[in-house]
């Protein structure tokens, strides 16, 4: 495909809306997806690669042999060591090529998947029963171990292709037939139909993924799939470079290109992502960018991206790039030989942008070594559960190794916890972040609503918070009242101007709690017993090596930082408290406070 793209074209992809350029105009001269591309191989990275490949097997190798009687609850890691082997065994620069002792842990390996591989063709993972979706992710490393085998001629690895065949087969009934639980689901599966398609050919396999993919795959303006999750950001990624491939749809890696243009942005410099919006688990996680390694590096080989060559090379200068990329991802580069190529063009971006994901109320900003993350996009009302974005951390600072983990807001305001904005306002360079809260009392009910056996409606008070026979909905609701909050955050040049404002029922306990991270160092703020830090008044510091972070002044009107979560976790014995150094600054309302960090 010869798709040329204009720089319009490339700023509705990839949202770019920053007030300095972040990628050199250079880019807007290269096709989007160049499909011959010649670049010759990259020697050096296929070595590593090898090399710690086989590391990997040796320690497979050393392992402990599975005890046949205990049944197993996941198979990924059993599908990732057959993946690894493989690479090995079929590789002439492997230590363990032609290895007859990997060939025979091979067998063990995948006959252990054909013993608890159901009639359906379906594996259990975890409480997912016969699970379709978790098959699929199975599936990734079986059909790749099988096309590395495909063409191989080696006589005693002949039994080991024909199980991997019959494993993948049966597993494609399940496939053709099998339901998803998440969105991310849907486009995992179709990947594996493609892999098993460009294996063993059927048309009932891209039937199914043209019944799925008849469904749309959502992509908002920000970039972001459904989820909004770093996680199955990377898997959606994966699986449309898959389905690109396999299927020769190349309008699939427009949505990856829109995707990895946004991660750009959500990645920190030392690799961390941004994951306070996400919708899922890892709204509470700590991940890194080298979920995103095959994605850039494939993109930037197929569009002489040079923000994604630059991706690659930040996630090829990371601790976490052996463990993580080169222990055993050998097999992808082998059954995809394009990512042997070396990258065609140099990696460029600016260190210096202001981006407003406006669908997300999500502000990222970076000035040299300082980065800021601002966040007011929760789903409302606020409830926790898989699917719905629930962080309560409305600010992220970082001044390389010295790091503001988060920023959150608390009120002692009937116990309704922690500040949630809705949305987020920008006007210049200040981004307005407010919320709303209402809790409400309630009136005798009315007499056509009355029994006498007070056997009331179970049901949820309006403000959400109290289930009980109380018929609510049939009661007036009287002595209501309000808290409203208001932080508006100003940037220039990297340092924050922040101003409070809670109005609302006078004497309510306000909490501005800061987290830092573990080996944060903390001066001008007092400790207390449970070595909690509060800054009275004043300003503090914390340090990280060589780095700093100045904030402040303090106020101290109250110690109470217990119960800061709410109800919905304190009754059940739960909290949002993280590790960390915490450093809290606290008044009463009418509360106005304001301070600066930088």
């Amino acid at each position: 495909m010869k798709k040329q793209i204009s720089r319009g074209e490339f700023i509705r992809l990839s949202g770019l809306t920053l007030a300095g350029a972040l990628v050199s105009d250079a880019i807007f001269a290269n096709d989007l997806f160049l499909k011959n591309n010649t670049s010759k191989e990259d020697i050096q990275l296929m070595k590593k690669l090898i090399l710690n490949n086989d590391a990997t097997v040796r320690k497979i190798l050393n392992k402990v042999p599975l005890d046949p009687t205990i049944r197993l609850s996941s198979f990924r890691d059993i599908a990732n060591s057959i993946a690894t082997m493989t690479a090995s065994i079929a590789n002439s620069g492997s230590e363990y090529y032609k290895s007859k002792v990997l060939a025979e842990k091979l067998n063990q390996a995948i006959d252990i998947l054909l013993k608890e591989q159901y009639s359906d063709g379906t594996l259990d993972a975890g409480g997912n029963r016969q699970s379709p979706p978790d098959t699929a992710f199975v599936l990734e490393y079986i059909c790749v171990a099988a096309f590395i085998l495909k063409n191989n001629k080696q006589s005693d690895l002949a039994s080991l292709k024909d199980k991997f065949k019959k494993f993948i087969l049966n597993a494609g009934e399940a496939m053709v037939t099998g339901g998803v639980h998440t969105p991310n689901h849907r486009w995992v599966i179709c990947a594996a139909l493609a892999n098993i398609n460009s294996l063993y050919p059927d048309t009932r396999y891209v039937k199914r993924i043209d019944q799925w993919l008849a469904e749309g795959i959502y992509i908002n303006k920000d970039g972001h799939y459904s989820e909004r999750s770093g996680i199955y950001s990377a898997v959606i990624d994966r699986a449309l470079i898959t389905m690109a491939r396999t299927l020769n749809r190349p309008e699939l890696l427009d949505l990856v290109y829109q995707n990895l243009t946004t991660y750009l942005y959500y990645t920190e410099q030392n690799g961390d992502l941004v994951t306070v919006d996400s919708k899922r688990q890892d709204q509470f996680m700590t991940l890194k960018v080298t979920k995103f390694y095959l994605q850039y590096r494939y993109m930037a080989i197929r569009t002489n991206s040079a923000m994604f060559a630059y991706m690659v090379n930040l996630i090829e200068n990371l601790p976490d790039f052996t463990t993580d990329i080169l222990s055993d991802s050998l097999a992808f580069f082998m059954e995809n030989e394009e990512l042997q190529k070396q990258i065609p063009v140099e990696g460029k971006v600016e260190n210096d942008f202001e981006k407003f994901f406006a669908a997300s109320n999500l502000a990222r900003i970076r000035r040299g070594k300082t980065s800021v993350t601002l966040f007011g996009g929760n789903d409302q009302p606020v409830q926790i559960v898989s699917g719905r974005s629930s962080n309560p951390n409305f600010l992220m600072y970082r001044k390389q190794d010295a790091i503001l983990k988060y920023m959150r807001l608390s009120t002692s305001f009937f116990r309704m916890g922690y500040f949630s904005s809705d949305g987020i306002v920008k006007e210049g360079n200040k981004y307005i972040l407010k919320e709303t809260k209402e809790a409400d009392y309630y009136q005798p009910l009315a007499e056509e609503f009355r029994r006498s056996d007070g056997n009331y409606k179970l049901s949820e008070s309006p403000d959400g918070r109290f289930w009980n026979k109380m018929d609510f909905d049939s009661r007036t609701k009287s002595n209501v009242k309000k808290q409203i909050t208001i932080i508006e955050i100003t940037e220039e040049n990297g340092a924050l101007s922040l101003d409070f404002k809670v109005d609302g029922p006078p004497n309510v306990e306000v909490t501005i709690e800061m987290c830092f991270n573990e080996e944060s160092i903390v001066k001008g703020a007092e400790i207390e017993e449970k070595k909690n830090y509060f800054l009275r008044s004043g300003f503090g510091e914390v340090a990280t090596g060589e780095d700093t972070i100045q904030f402040g002044p303090g106020k101290c009107e109250h110690l109470n930082i217990e119960n800061l979560d709410s109800e919905e976790y304190t009754y059940h014995k739960g909290s949002l408290h993280t590790n960390g150094v915490h450093v809290y600054i606290t008044g009463f309302t009418p509360f106005t406070h304001k301070m600066t960090i930088g």
